[in-house]
């Protein structure tokens, strides 16, 4: 990624040698690993020892807490059902959320929201005729924004949400996911990073 448009803090791999992160186009892209994921089913997840699984790709970093919107046309080769790239912010292994380009169950290429307090709310919105679509996580003081955008120009509101008081501790960053397949390439281009401060969440921009 370029100066202008770099990440200003270290980003780090759930797994090594698995990101390949080119400077020169901003792009960032992986391969999913079978039978990955990132969830907490609801359906036992509010038991204090039920278990997540935190098998998906991660690549985050922790920026300083302020405002800031992180945004990247997100490209996935899909080839099994809930395959996905998604957007990232991570408190802890019980508190996250992420916004994510999928594969759904009726073959069609969805934008998906999870935000998970010791489970997962998964929340299905809209489809697309291709396979990228522009995604971007915004943080205004102690609210997050989730948006989407067809043409990386307007920007639809998918939900807005809080994490809790204190911001300081939250990363963010990259997921690739496939739950129940083989594997799938993702790819983050145009990514683009930056301490501003979002003003409307439905006007669009």
């Amino acid at each position: 990624m370029d100066k202008s448009n770099s990440i200003p803090f270290e980003l780090v791999a759930s797994h090594p040698n698995k990101w390949h992160i080119s400077e020169l186009d901003r792009s960032i892209s992986t391969m999913a690993l079978p039978q990955s994921d990132l969830y907490c089913n609801p359906k036992n997840g509010f038991a204090a020892k039920a278990p997540a699984v935190l098998s998906a790709l991660t690549l985050m970093g922790l920026p300083q807490a302020v405002d800031l919107q992180l945004s990247a046309r997100v490209s996935v080769d899909f080839n099994s059902d809930y395959d996905a790239g998604a957007l990232l912010v991570w408190s802890d292994e019980r508190n996250w959320v992420k916004l994510c380009f999928e594969f759904s169950p009726d073959k069609e290429f969805m934008v998906v929201s999870v935000v998970t307090r010791s489970a997962s709310d998964d929340s299905n919105s809209f489809t697309v005729p291709v396979s990228h679509i522009w995604l971007r996580i915004s943080r205004m003081e102690r609210l997050y924004a989730f948006h989407a955008s067809t043409d990386g120009k307007i920007w639809k509101l998918i939900r807005a949400f809080t994490m809790g008081e204190d911001v300081s501790a939250h990363r963010v960053g990259f997921v690739a996911q496939a739950p129940v397949g083989n594997g799938c390439q993702v790819n983050f281009e145009d990514v683009s990073f930056s301490y501003t401060t979002l003003t409307e969440l439905r006007d669009g921009s």
